[in-house]
């Protein structure tokens, strides 16, 4: 912490399946105090899965917090904390989409909320892929879409795509491996 902040107490106020809340009591330099919220999360991986033709796999599932469905990258979290993005990104590409891929290729990390929350999501970039199963789990219901780059850059810039990590990769994708200079 910088020396302006510092952190003088943390309650746990929920914890849940994949993320816990806390309660940070936090104190300043020039005397005053406050309580900010923090998210903990341990952390996911995602995946950009590129066809043959260069189209992009793109799945397509309920959101609770949105109350609809949302068009994503395959996605998921961390089994345990310390579990490699690229094995949670390979499992996750096979149980959502019915594909694998030995041919993976970190694209970039990112953090989702800054702010308040301290997930972070490896993505990765998938190629080569061979067909094989869903492995869905329960309770999950994915419907699985190939889409052109350039038909997921205008719903991302309609608003038809909002999800954070699926913007970034897609235009982290482009830039990286389409418009190579």
């Amino acid at each position: 912490m910088s020396d302006e902040v510092r952190r003088v107490g943390r309650e746990l106020v929920y914890q849940g399946t994949i993320l816990e809340v806390y309660k940070d009591h936090m104190e300043f330099a020039n005397g005053n105090t406050a309580e900010w919220d923090f998210i903990h999360h341990n952390g996911a991986a995602a995946v950009v899965p590129v066809m043959d033709d260069g189209r992009i796999l793109m799945v397509r599932q309920y959101r609770n917090a949105l109350e609809r469905e949302t068009l994503e990258i395959p996605a998921g979290k961390l089994d345990k904390p310390k579990e490699p993005g690229i094995d949670c990104a390979r499992r996750e590409l096979e149980e959502e989409t019915g594909y694998r891929s030995e041919n993976m290729e970190k694209l970039l990390s990112l953090r989702t909320t800054v702010a308040f929350c301290n997930e972070r999501i490896e993505i990765f970039v998938a190629r080569d892929l061979i067909s094989s199963h869903q492995h869905l789990d329960e309770g999950e219901y994915v419907d699985v879409k190939s889409y052109s780059l350039n038909e997921l850059k205008e719903m991302i810039f309609s608003g038809k795509i909002e999800d954070s990590k699926t913007i970034a990769a897609i235009l982290a994708y482009e830039s990286r491996y389409v418009h190579v200079k």
